[in-house]
């Protein structure tokens, strides 16, 4: 599980910890200038070590972890936690659901009029 070279490709190691679902998502990310090492922008194949501070901007909020154990193979959630010191700032809460406009089984296609009044009610 842990490597004793020193060094991981950073899009393995994303993927490694469970910041990204799949490692072609940690790679676009990387391709995309989502990742950043010590204040860099990095491409997919650049070595993290030990140390390293990575920012990772995913799913509208921006993770700041500190690398503390390097590892290249998926790991459980219990052994993910422990391969990095998370510095984020808490995630915003999350917004109640607004009501979802129902109609009633059979009633048909809304009307303009009435999906303006749905959209409306959505916020969009």
């Amino acid at each position: 599980m842990a490597s004793d070279e020193g060094t991981t490709r950073i899009d393995s190691w994303i993927w490694s910890v469970r910041l990204t679902k799949t490692r072609s998502m940690a790679a676009a990310a990387c391709r995309a200038g989502h990742v950043r090492v010590n204040g860099e922008r990095v491409k997919p194949a650049h070595a993290v070590r030990n140390g390293d501070e990575v920012r990772l901007r995913h799913a509208g909020r921006e993770r700041i972890v500190v690398v503390s154990r390097l590892v290249r193979k998926r790991v459980g959630a219990a052994v993910a936690a422990e391969c990095f010191i998370d510095n984020s700032p808490p995630a915003p809460p999350r917004e109640e659901v607004p009501v979802i406009a129902l109609r009633e089984r059979g009633a048909g296609r809304p009307t303009k009029r009435e999906r303006r009044e749905i959209d409306q009610l959505r916020g969009l």
